[in-house]
């Protein structure tokens, strides 16, 4: 599915192993994954990859270190890869602790970005989906690499994105 992977070498006892990694999604927990799943499609394009996901049971007790933990949800294709990384939506049935306004410098995940074509419009849709301007769109020129234009917003649960187009020099 996936052919660029990085290479690995580690060494042990005088044998060498090899491992392969590749960046495969990125995990967003949801309060609501149907409704933020169809945000991220009607938004940026994203296609669902089926099936949904309905996961419980022992060995997703033992994964995620919860008693009767389940999760629902779905990937999500996102645009410009073919069978590239996703953004798996999921829904946990008791979610712990939500922090009630994520910011831009909370320690963690901070965001996830989107190249869009034109900030305005995609600013314009997210709102219009219910979403929301997070900062002010800014225009930075990096010397020998480009202009970028870009925002911060969120999305109807307060997650941020930032949308960006760069202009190549």
């Amino acid at each position: 599915m996936y052919n660029n992977f990085i290479t690995l070498i580690f060494f042990s006892s005088n044998n060498i192993m090899k491992n392969q990694i590749r960046y495969v999604h990125t995990n967003i927990i949801a309060e609501n994954w149907k409704s933020l799943a169809q945000f991220y499609i009607d938004v940026f394009e994203c296609e669902p990859v089926l099936p949904e996901r309905d996961l419980s049971g022992e060995w997703i007790d033992k994964l995620t270190m919860l008693q009767g933990a389940r999760l629902k949800g779905i990937h999500l294709k996102l645009p410009g890869y073919k069978d590239g990384p996703t953004l798996e939506i999921f829904e946990y049935n008791e979610i712990s602790g939500n922090p009630s306004s994520p910011l831009i410098n909370n320690k963690g995940l901070a965001h996830i970005a989107f190249h869009v074509s034109d900030v305005d419009i995609a600013l314009d849709n997210l709102i219009a989906n219910g979403g929301q301007r997070y900062g002010e769109i800014v225009e930075k020129k990096y010397d020998g690499i480009g202009t970028v234009r870009a925002v911060y917003a969120k999305d109807p649960e307060g997650n941020i994105i930032e949308l960006q187009n760069w202009c190549k020099e």
